[in-house]
């Protein structure tokens, strides 16, 4: 697939476009929708009927800050993409995008509900969404079973990936693995020297894969993990594992957790006096950690994508302009920058239409393009190459190392990761 054109942001004109996440009780609330335009273009090719898309975020609950630039995102999209005239399909027919979306309250039970009725009622085809790991895999097996295709915006491995290592033949995902991402930690703790890590993370499917991946990379690298334990989601006191830690040897903590335990965790960090060096991974990377975390935040280490310092990236980039343009665009539209959670939907969006306009509405065609014509696309969080055997398509290639600094982000260049913090 050819990467995505630039998009102007107009859709601020055409306010009935306008998607909101819905809250509420999804047996209760109505999903939110970009209806379909009441006329033809003047000139141009005919309007079709509106192409469907399904869509849930976790809008309220503890994975909001996830949630709402995702939603924001899909929003912002689909405002760009009917103010244009729709999705150019297969037909040669202009075809509004229609989307159905609703807030999972951060729940995967819900999830699962939203998804059967988005499927069941809405009849949708094709489904973006899923702000956590727990979602996104809950609802595994109603997508499967329906043959409906599911790209999610939630990192586990095991969203896409079997025990046995195949691919769930009708999901895909847009954030990096876990594993690439301990790859960059342990590239920055071997320039320091470290080999004694605590490991510290939060009692979920994201947290556990992410624990697993930097516990397999540290027996590979000759590493030891010399002390690890768990919060559970929606925890505020960690006193007890950050006492326990600094009575070990541990040179350096690796926390997994997305903002709204990591910034708790990182204030009492700090004020416990622990002096040994904080690594989060990218579960952190946006506007609320470092406005939860205030002066905890500073000093911080993550691995994430590029969109937070893509004005710090060379111009040969080949995502940076792509990555200026979202940024541009979100500010425009919502008044404040995106996150890279925004940019997970993004990428997903942007797929699907590169798949409404190869193929149409057919759910098992839309699979079979995903899976097999995401080539060199460069999306907010890497440039995608989707395979049967690999239904993410970015890896560590994809990845910098960033600190928090004077409250904002600074990209940390590889040769220097000895000198930072």
């Amino acid at each position: 697939m050819k990467s995505p054109r630039t998009y102007v942001l107009i859709g601020l004109l055409l306010a009935a476009l306008t998607v909101s996440a819905c809250g509420g009780a999804p047996s209760a609330a109505a999903p939110t929708s970009a209806p379909a335009a009441t006329s033809a273009p003047a000139t141009g090719p005919e309007q079709g009927e509106p192409y469907l898309l399904g869509a849930f975020f976790s809008t309220t609950g503890p994975a909001s800050s996830l949630g709402e630039p995702e939603a924001n995102t899909v929003t912002m999209l689909a405002e760009q993409i009917n103010a244009q005239g729709g999705v150019l399909g297969p037909d040669g027919k202009l075809h509004q995008l229609e989307v159905k979306m609703y807030d999972d309250q951060s729940d995967a039970t819900v999830a699962v509900e939203v998804v059967k009725k988005l499927i069941d009622e809405d009849k949708v085809t094709v489904i973006v969404g899923g702000s956590g790991s727990p979602a996104s895999i809950a609802v595994i097996e109603t997508v499967t079973g329906a043959s409906v295709p599911f790209v999610s915006v939630a990192s586990s491995s095991k969203i896409v990936t079997k025990d046995d290592g195949s691919q769930h033949q009708w999901v895909f995902k847009t954030p990096q693995q876990n594993l690439p991402v301990a790859q960059v930690q342990y590239e920055w703790m071997a320039a320091h020297g470290f080999n004694q890590i605590a490991s510290l993370g939060v009692n979920n499917a994201f947290g556990a894969d992410s624990m697993a991946a930097l516990k397999m990379l540290a027996g590979e690298e000759g590493m030891e993990i010399v002390w690890e334990g768990t919060f559970e989601a929606g925890d505020t006191d960690f006193n007890a594992q950050l006492t326990a830690i600094a009575g070990t040897p541990a040179e350096v903590l690796v926390v997994h957790a997305t903002p709204g335990e990591g910034a708790p965790l990182t204030v009492q960090f700090r004020d416990l006096g622990l002096e040994m060096p904080i690594i989060h991974n990218h579960g952190i990377g946006n506007r609320a950690f470092i406005d939860t975390a205030g002066d905890a935040a500073e000093g911080v280490l993550f691995p994430i994508g590029k969109l937070l310092v893509a004005s710090q990236l060379p111009d040969s980039d080949p995502q940076k302009a792509t990555l200026l343009q979202y940024q541009a665009d979100y500010q425009a539209r919502f008044g404040k920058p995106p996150s890279t959670f925004g940019g997970h939907a993004w990428d997903a969006v942007m797929m699907v239409k590169g798949a409404l306009e190869a193929v149409g509405t057919d759910s098992a065609a839309i699979r079979g393009y995903l899976e097999s014509e995401i080539t060199n696309f460069v999306g907010i969080s890497g440039i995608f190459n989707i395979t049967a055997q690999d239904h993410t398509g970015i890896g560590k290639e994809s990845l910098v190392l960033v600190e928090i600094t004077d409250g904002d982000w600074k990209y940390v260049d590889p040769a220097q990761y000895a000198s930072v913090p």
